[in-house]
């Protein structure tokens, strides 16, 4: 891909509502992402070794659910036994549905399958985020009001 090819995409975007596009040719990979200001940023993964990437240019890897299936729940457990609940989408997450309302959640309430977790605003759409099993909030992994990528932990919970 050359230098005129990504000013086009970078052009695409810019004239479109799209707030994120992921391209893919071989062994490049270019995300243009569009921010609160209306710019658009080109950011190409570095070399395989994630030690060596700085924490901003690492690409998102996701889980791996199965096709179908609607689960921000992380397939695998951790050794101590605690469950992630991950984001199902691209957003800015949001601990209360109001600025001056508490928490839906804080660390050691106990949840149960359903109950409200957090907010994820995608888009102008505030999409509420539901636990997927029954337990104790461990830790919160997201302060209020910062942006989360596709399947990025938010929460630890023991079941």
């Amino acid at each position: 891909m050359n230098l005129n090819e990504i000013k086009q995409l970078i052009e695409v975007v810019n004239s479109s509502d799209l707030q994120e596009a992921i391209i893919e040719e071989g062994a490049l990979k270019i995300i243009l992402r569009r921010f609160v200001t209306g710019t658009v940023a080109l950011t190409q993964p570095l070399p395989a070794t994630p030690a060596a990437q700085p924490a901003a240019a690492q690409p998102t890897v996701s889980s791996g659910n199965a096709a179908g299936s609607d689960s921000s729940l992380q397939s695998s457990e951790l050794l101590s036994g605690l469950i992630d609940i991950c984001s199902p989408i691209v957003g800015t997450f949001y601990r209360s549905p109001s600025p001056d309302s508490d928490p839906f959640v804080a660390v050691n309430d106990t949840i149960h399958k359903g109950d409200i977790l957090c907010i994820i605003e995608a888009m102008k759409l505030m999409n509420e985020i539901e636990a997927e099993v029954t337990g104790t909030v461990v830790e919160v992994l997201v302060e209020n009001g910062q942006p989360v990528e596709y399947d990025q932990p938010l929460f630890r919970i023991k079941p």
